[in-house]
Protein backbone atom coordinates (compact mmCIF):
# COMPACT_ATOMS: atom_id res chain seq x y z
CA UNK A 1 0.00 0.00 0.00
CA UNK A 2 1.17 3.82 -0.18
CA UNK A 3 1.00 6.36 2.48
CA UNK A 4 -2.17 8.75 2.10
CA UNK A 5 0.37 11.23 2.62
CA UNK A 6 1.45 10.43 -0.76
CA UNK A 7 -1.70 10.44 -2.51
CA UNK A 8 -2.02 13.84 -1.02
CA UNK A 9 1.29 15.27 -1.91
CA UNK A 10 0.18 14.54 -5.34
CA UNK A 11 -3.17 15.71 -5.45
CA UNK A 12 -1.75 19.10 -3.95
CA UNK A 13 1.00 19.14 -6.71
CA UNK A 14 -1.92 18.66 -9.83
CA UNK A 15 -3.31 22.05 -7.70
CA UNK A 16 0.18 24.01 -7.48
CA UNK A 17 2.18 23.01 -10.45
CA UNK A 18 5.11 25.38 -9.70
CA UNK A 19 8.46 25.65 -8.89
CA UNK A 20 7.68 27.64 -5.57
CA UNK A 21 5.19 25.58 -4.02
CA UNK A 22 7.39 22.75 -4.60
CA UNK A 23 10.19 23.73 -2.98
CA UNK A 24 8.08 25.15 -0.02
CA UNK A 25 6.67 20.93 0.06
CA UNK A 26 9.97 19.22 -0.80
CA UNK A 27 9.92 17.22 2.55
CA UNK A 28 6.34 16.11 1.43
CA UNK A 29 7.89 14.88 -1.91
CA UNK A 30 10.56 13.53 -0.56
CA UNK A 31 8.57 11.31 2.22
CA UNK A 32 6.31 10.33 -1.19
CA UNK A 33 9.19 9.44 -2.89
CA UNK A 34 10.67 6.98 -0.39
CA UNK A 35 7.04 5.61 0.16
CA UNK A 36 7.16 4.38 -3.57
CA UNK A 37 10.30 3.61 -3.84
CA UNK A 38 9.72 1.13 -0.93
CA UNK A 39 6.30 0.01 -2.70
CA UNK A 40 8.33 -0.43 -6.08
CA UNK A 41 11.13 -2.94 -4.14
CA UNK A 42 8.18 -4.36 -2.61
CA UNK A 43 6.99 -5.41 -6.41
CA UNK A 44 10.32 -6.24 -7.27
CA UNK A 45 11.25 -8.65 -4.83
CA UNK A 46 7.45 -10.53 -5.33
CA UNK A 47 8.00 -10.03 -9.60
CA UNK A 48 11.04 -11.38 -10.02
CA UNK A 49 10.08 -14.62 -8.49
CA UNK A 50 8.02 -15.19 -11.51
CA UNK A 51 10.25 -13.32 -14.06
CA UNK A 52 14.04 -13.43 -12.98
CA UNK A 53 14.95 -10.84 -15.43
CA UNK A 54 13.39 -8.25 -12.84
CA UNK A 55 14.98 -9.30 -9.87
CA UNK A 56 18.10 -7.70 -10.08
CA UNK A 57 16.92 -4.39 -10.54
CA UNK A 58 16.79 -1.61 -8.04
CA UNK A 59 14.03 1.03 -7.13
CA UNK A 60 16.13 3.72 -9.19
CA UNK A 61 16.44 1.35 -12.32
CA UNK A 62 12.45 1.61 -12.43
CA UNK A 63 11.12 4.86 -10.83
CA UNK A 64 10.59 7.93 -13.25
CA UNK A 65 11.87 11.19 -12.48
CA UNK A 66 8.99 13.57 -11.31
CA UNK A 67 10.20 16.30 -13.36
CA UNK A 68 9.14 17.33 -16.63
CA UNK A 69 11.42 17.83 -19.69
CA UNK A 70 9.50 21.10 -21.29
CA UNK A 71 11.74 21.81 -23.81
CA UNK A 72 9.04 21.03 -26.47
CA UNK A 73 6.01 21.02 -24.75
CA UNK A 74 3.58 23.75 -25.12
CA UNK A 75 2.75 23.03 -21.44
CA UNK A 76 5.07 24.55 -19.26
CA UNK A 77 4.20 23.03 -15.44
CA UNK A 78 7.78 21.78 -14.21
CA UNK A 79 6.49 18.54 -12.34
CA UNK A 80 4.46 15.14 -13.44
CA UNK A 81 1.37 15.01 -10.94
CA UNK A 82 2.00 11.30 -11.09
CA UNK A 83 4.36 8.59 -9.85
CA UNK A 84 5.29 6.01 -11.88
CA UNK A 85 7.78 2.77 -12.43
CA UNK A 86 8.48 0.71 -15.13
CA UNK A 87 9.52 -2.77 -14.40
CA UNK A 88 12.01 -4.00 -17.89
CA UNK A 89 14.78 -6.12 -17.98
CA UNK A 90 17.97 -3.83 -17.77
CA UNK A 91 15.88 -0.99 -16.54
CA UNK A 92 13.31 1.59 -17.92
CA UNK A 93 15.44 2.89 -20.14
CA UNK A 94 15.59 -0.26 -22.19
CA UNK A 95 13.23 -0.11 -25.28
CA UNK A 96 11.85 -3.90 -24.15
CA UNK A 97 8.03 -4.97 -23.08
CA UNK A 98 7.44 -4.89 -19.37
CA UNK A 99 5.50 -4.08 -16.31
CA UNK A 100 4.52 -0.49 -15.40
CA UNK A 101 2.91 0.79 -12.23
CA UNK A 102 1.18 4.82 -12.89
CA UNK A 103 0.07 5.98 -9.24
CA UNK A 104 -1.92 9.57 -10.56
CA UNK A 105 -5.07 10.12 -7.84
CA UNK A 106 -7.97 11.31 -9.58
CA UNK A 107 -8.95 7.94 -11.16
CA UNK A 108 -5.58 8.08 -13.63
CA UNK A 109 -3.93 5.34 -11.94
CA UNK A 110 -3.28 1.68 -13.01
CA UNK A 111 -1.44 -1.35 -13.50
CA UNK A 112 0.04 -3.09 -17.20
CA UNK A 113 2.63 -2.66 -19.40
CA UNK A 114 3.51 -4.18 -22.65
CA UNK A 115 5.70 -2.71 -25.69
CA UNK A 116 5.28 1.33 -26.08
CA UNK A 117 5.68 2.94 -29.58
CA UNK A 118 8.54 0.39 -30.45
CA UNK A 119 11.20 1.63 -33.20
CA UNK A 120 10.13 0.20 -36.55
CA UNK A 121 12.45 -2.87 -36.99
CA UNK A 122 10.71 -3.51 -33.12
CA UNK A 123 7.37 -3.54 -34.51
CA UNK A 124 8.09 -5.23 -37.89
CA UNK A 125 9.67 -8.11 -35.57
CA UNK A 126 6.56 -7.88 -33.54
CA UNK A 127 4.02 -8.00 -36.29
CA UNK A 128 5.99 -11.56 -38.03
CA UNK A 129 5.79 -12.84 -34.61
CA UNK A 130 2.05 -12.25 -34.46
CA UNK A 131 1.50 -13.62 -37.79
CA UNK A 132 3.71 -16.33 -37.57
CA UNK A 133 2.61 -18.00 -34.04
CA UNK A 134 -1.21 -16.63 -34.59
CA UNK A 135 -2.49 -19.64 -32.53
CA UNK A 136 -0.41 -18.78 -29.44
CA UNK A 137 -0.64 -15.20 -29.35
CA UNK A 138 -4.66 -15.88 -29.10
CA UNK A 139 -4.22 -18.33 -26.33
CA UNK A 140 -2.56 -15.93 -24.92
CA UNK A 141 -4.69 -12.45 -25.13
CA UNK A 142 -7.72 -14.54 -25.10
CA UNK A 143 -7.21 -16.61 -21.89
CA UNK A 144 -9.64 -16.33 -19.40
CA UNK A 145 -8.07 -14.77 -16.53
CA UNK A 146 -6.19 -12.28 -19.04
CA UNK A 147 -9.78 -11.05 -20.40
CA UNK A 148 -11.10 -10.22 -16.67
CA UNK A 149 -7.74 -7.90 -15.47
CA UNK A 150 -7.92 -6.63 -18.58
CA UNK A 151 -11.45 -6.01 -19.72
CA UNK A 152 -9.83 -3.53 -22.92
CA UNK A 153 -7.96 -6.13 -24.21
CA UNK A 154 -4.58 -5.29 -26.25
CA UNK A 155 -4.75 -1.80 -26.84
CA UNK A 156 -2.36 -0.25 -30.06
CA UNK A 157 -3.14 3.38 -28.94
CA UNK A 158 -2.24 4.34 -32.59
CA UNK A 159 -3.66 1.78 -35.36
CA UNK A 160 -3.19 1.96 -38.97
CA UNK A 161 -6.16 2.56 -41.19
CA UNK A 162 -4.63 0.54 -44.28
CA UNK A 163 -2.41 -3.04 -43.46
CA UNK A 164 1.44 -2.68 -42.69
CA UNK A 165 3.30 -3.38 -45.60
CA UNK A 166 3.59 -7.02 -46.47
CA UNK A 167 0.57 -7.88 -45.27
CA UNK A 168 -3.73 -7.77 -46.38
CA UNK A 169 -7.30 -7.87 -45.23
CA UNK A 170 -7.94 -10.84 -45.09
CA UNK A 171 -5.03 -11.82 -42.40
CA UNK A 172 -6.47 -13.42 -39.87
CA UNK A 173 -4.11 -11.10 -37.08
CA UNK A 174 -4.65 -8.09 -38.95
CA UNK A 175 -6.31 -6.39 -35.98
CA UNK A 176 -2.86 -6.58 -34.46
CA UNK A 177 -0.51 -6.46 -37.07
CA UNK A 178 -2.14 -2.61 -37.26
CA UNK A 179 -1.35 -2.12 -33.98
CA UNK A 180 1.71 0.38 -33.24
CA UNK A 181 2.09 0.09 -29.95
CA UNK A 182 1.12 -3.38 -27.65
CA UNK A 183 -0.61 -2.13 -24.20
CA UNK A 184 -2.40 -3.71 -21.96
CA UNK A 185 -3.82 -1.93 -18.66
CA UNK A 186 -6.16 -2.63 -15.52
CA UNK A 187 -6.70 0.75 -13.77
CA UNK A 188 -7.01 1.20 -9.97
CA UNK A 189 -8.89 3.44 -7.95
CA UNK A 190 -7.84 6.09 -5.41
CA UNK A 191 -8.70 3.19 -2.82
CA UNK A 192 -6.75 0.82 -4.36
CA UNK A 193 -3.46 2.80 -4.03
CA UNK A 194 -3.85 3.02 -0.18
CA UNK A 195 -5.24 -0.09 0.09
CA UNK A 196 -3.41 -3.00 1.60
CA UNK A 197 -4.27 -5.23 -0.84
CA UNK A 198 -2.21 -3.07 -3.88
CA UNK A 199 0.76 -5.07 -4.26
CA UNK A 200 -0.90 -8.61 -3.86
CA UNK A 201 -3.18 -6.69 -6.70
CA UNK A 202 -0.14 -5.29 -8.99
CA UNK A 203 1.98 -8.75 -8.32
CA UNK A 204 -1.50 -10.59 -9.84
CA UNK A 205 -1.72 -8.44 -12.45
CA UNK A 206 1.71 -8.72 -13.69
CA UNK A 207 1.47 -12.10 -13.34
CA UNK A 208 -1.08 -12.36 -15.53
CA UNK A 209 0.61 -10.61 -18.55
CA UNK A 210 4.03 -12.61 -18.06
CA UNK A 211 3.15 -14.65 -21.13
CA UNK A 212 2.37 -11.45 -23.28
CA UNK A 213 5.76 -9.52 -22.00
CA UNK A 214 8.09 -13.05 -22.57
CA UNK A 215 6.02 -13.22 -26.38
CA UNK A 216 6.88 -9.28 -27.25
CA UNK A 217 10.42 -9.87 -25.93
CA UNK A 218 10.95 -12.98 -27.94
CA UNK A 219 9.60 -11.32 -31.10
CA UNK A 220 12.62 -7.98 -30.76
CA UNK A 221 15.40 -10.51 -29.61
Amino acid sequence: MLQPATIKFLKDLKKNNNKPWFEKNKTAYQNAKEDVEQFVQQVIEGLGKIDPDIATLQPKDCIFRIYRDVRFSKDKTPYKTNMGASFNRGGKKVPTAGYYFHCEPGGQSMTGGGLWMPMPPHLAKVRQEIDYNFEEWKKIVGNKNFKKIFPNGVEGIEVLSRPPKGYDDQNPAIEYLKMKCYIVTHDLTDADLSSKSLLKETLNTFAAMKEFIDFLNRSVE
